[in-house]
C-alpha cells in the first residue's frame, strides 16, 4: 500500500505494538504535561460518560466554547467527518478550523506548524510518517487517552479497531501515536466467471497464485494478473505485496529497533521474493511496467485481467457497475500464504494529537467522537473507510460493500505480519528513498535490462551507502 491507495479511496500505509501506562492528571485530564501547558482546564474525572448524551453534556459543561483546529488531507474519510462535525459542536459545544489540504502538501505543513507556533490540535497522520514523527516528537502518544476510562467512554470501544491496524499501523518504536480512522491491507479479487468456466479455485499459496495467473495469461482473451509495477516506489509497493510472505524484507527490523540500519535485500528470502513479483507480472498486461495502483484497477474493472491484487480501499470501485465492467462476476480472497506464512500489506490514517497543541483535552473529545464505535455507522455510510471488526461484520453494511467479508479476512491475514513484531513500512526516516532505490532496480529487473540478483545487489549497495 503506498500513498497513493489511501490518498485515492482510502490512499492504502505500518507502526508498532502498543504500550505506557495510563496517567490520570489533575488541572486537565490529561496531556498537561506536553511541550505546551495546554490553554484550557478542567477535568471529566467523577462525571457520568457512559452514554453518548452524558458524555457531551460532560465535555460541554468543562470544554464547551472552546475551539480546536485540526489539519487534515483531501480524502474521503475527512468528508464524512466534516459532516459529522454539526453533531459534535452541537453535542460538546467545541467548535472546529478545519484546514484540508492535499496529501502532498499535508506532512509539510504538519511539520512546520509541530516546530513553530502549534497551531494544530489534531492531526491526521499517515503511517508512513509515523516513524519520522515519533523522532521529532510531534505527537503525544495516545494510549494514556484510549486506555483511561475517566476520559473514554466505554462506546468509544478502543478494542473493537481491527488488531492489525491497532497494533500495526498507529505508531513507532513501540508507542502508538494515533487512531486508526482510515486504513488497508491488499487482498485478490478474481474473475468468478472465467474461474468457474475452467474449474479453478481462487489461490490460497504464492504457488497456487502464479500458476493461475500463468494458466488464465492468453485465456479467453484475458492477462492473468494486474498490479502496480511503474518503476520506483509503486514497484516497490507492489513487491512489498508480497514480500514477507516469503520471509523477505528490505530492512533487518530487529536491528532498526536497536538504532542499526542493516539492509537485507540479498537474503535467499528477498531475492526469492523479487523473482516471483517478476515472473508474476510477466502473466499482466505488457505496459504493467507503467502501472501505478489506478492503471492496475483499471484494468482489472475493464475487463482485461483474470485476477488483481491491490488494496481493499478499492473493492468498491470493483464491485460499483458504474466504475467496473465486471461487476457481479467478482469475488474476493486475502493475499495468499507464502513460504514464510501470512504477511499482507498494512496501510492507513490516524487520528493524533500534536505535541504543541494547547487544547489536548478537546483534541481528544473530538478524535473519541469521530472514531468511536457508537458513530462507526454513520462514519462509514458518510463515505469512511471502515477500521473497525463491529463496521465489517456489519450485515447491513456488507450489504452494501460485498467485499466486507473478504476485507475483515484479509485483515486477519495481515495480522499474521504484526504478530511477529513486524511493520509492514520499516520504521525508518529513510524509507522513502529505500523504495525509491528498490523499485528502481525492481523494475529493472521486470524490463530485463539487470537479472534479478544483479538488482538485489544494487539496492543492497545503494542502500547501505544511504544509511550510512
Amino acid at each position: 500500500m503506498t500513498k497513493g491507495n489511501i490518498k485515492k479511496r482510502s490512499g492504502l500505509r505500518r507502526g508498532a505494538m502498543a504500550a505506557l501506562a495510563v496517567l490520570v492528571g489533575g488541572g486537565c485530564f490529561l496531556g498537561c504535561g506536553g511541550a505546551k501547558q495546554a490553554a484550557s482546564t478542567g477535568s471529566l474525572e467523577g462525571k457520568d460518560i457512559s452514554t453518548l448524551t452524558k458524555w457531551g453534556a460532560a465535555v460541554n459543561e468543562v470544554f464547551g466554547g472552546q475551539t480546536i483546529t485540526v489539519a487534515m488531507a483531501s480524502h474521503p474519510s475527512t468528508d464524512s467527518f466534516r459532516k459529522m462535525e454539526r453533531d459534535f459542536t452541537g453535542l460538546t459545544g467545541i467548535k472546529v478550523v478545519w484546514d484540508v489540504v492535499e496529501e502532498t502538501s499535508l506532512k509539510n505543513k504538519q511539520l512546520l506548524d509541530a516546530q513553530g507556533a502549534g497551531s494544530y490540535d489534531v492531526l491526521m497522520v499517515d503511517a508512513f510518517w509515523m516513524s519520522e514523527y515519533a523522532s521529532k516528537n510531534v505527537l503525544e502518544p495516545i494510549q494514556p487517552y484510549a486506555d483511561n476510562p475517566q476520559v473514554t467512554p466505554p462506546w468509544f470501544d478502543y478494542n473493537d479497531i481491527m488488531p492489525a491496524y491497532r497494533n500495526g499501523i498507529a505508531g513507532a518504536n513501540g508507542v502508538n501515536y494515533g487512531i486508526p480512522t482510515a486504513g488497508e491491507t491488499r487482498f485478490i479479487a478474481y474473475r468468478t466467471d472465467l474461474f468457474e468456466k475452467y474449474g479453478k479455485e481462487p489461490p490460497k499459496t504464492m504457488a497456487e497464485y502464479l500458476e493461475l495467473a500463468r494458466f488464465f495469461n492468453g485465456k479467453d482473451g484475458v492477462y492473468g494478473v494486474s498490479m502496480r509495477a511503474q518503476r520506483g516506489i509503486h514497484f516497490a509497493s507492489g513487491w512489498m505485496s508480497l514480500m514477507y510472505n516469503f520471509g523477505g524484507g528490505f530492512m533487518d527490523q530487529a536491528a532498526l529497533a536497536q538504532g542499526r540500519n542493516v539492509i537485507t535485500v540479498t537474503t535467499p528470502q528477498t531475492i526469492e521474493s523479487l523473482q516471483f513479483y517478476v515472473d508474476l507480472l510477466k502473466n499482466a498486461p505488457p505496459d504493467v511496467g507503467t502501472y501505478t495502483h489506478e492503471e492496475a484497477l483499471g484494468a482489472f474493472l475493464s475487463g482485461k485481467t483474470a485476477m488483481w491484487l491491490d488494496a481493499t480501499a478499492l473493492a468498491n470501485q470493483i464491485t460499483n457497475p458504474d466504475t467496473s465492467t465486471v461487476a457481479g462476476q467478482v469475488a474476493f480472497v486475502p493475499t495468499p500464504t507464502g513460504p514464510a506464512g501470512d504477511g499482507a500489506a498494512l496501510a492507513g490514517w490516524n487520528l493524533a494529537i500534536s505535541r504543541k497543541s494547547s487544547h489536548k483535552n478537546e483534541a481528544w473529545a473530538f478524535i473519541a467522537f469521530m472514531a468511536s464505535r457508537e458513530k462507526s455507522v454513520d462514519y462509514v455510510k458518510g463515505g469512511g473507510v471502515a477500521t473497525r471488526d463491529s463496521v465489517f461484520s456489519n450485515a447491513d453494511l456488507a450489504a452494501l460493500n460485498p467485499s466486507y467479508p473478504a476485507q475483515r479476512a484479509a485483515l486477519i491475514s495481515a495480522n499474521g505480519l504484526v504478530e511477529k513484531g513486524l511493520s509492514w513500512i520499516p520504521q525508518s526516516d529513510q524509507i522513502g528513498q529505500i523504495l525509491d532505490i528498490a523499485g528502481a532496480h525492481g523494475s529493472a529487473a521486470l524490463a530485463g535490462t539487470e537479472t534479478v540478483d544483479a538488482a538485489a545487489r544494487a539496492i543492497q549497495a545503494e542502500c547501505e551507502d544511504l544509511v550510512k
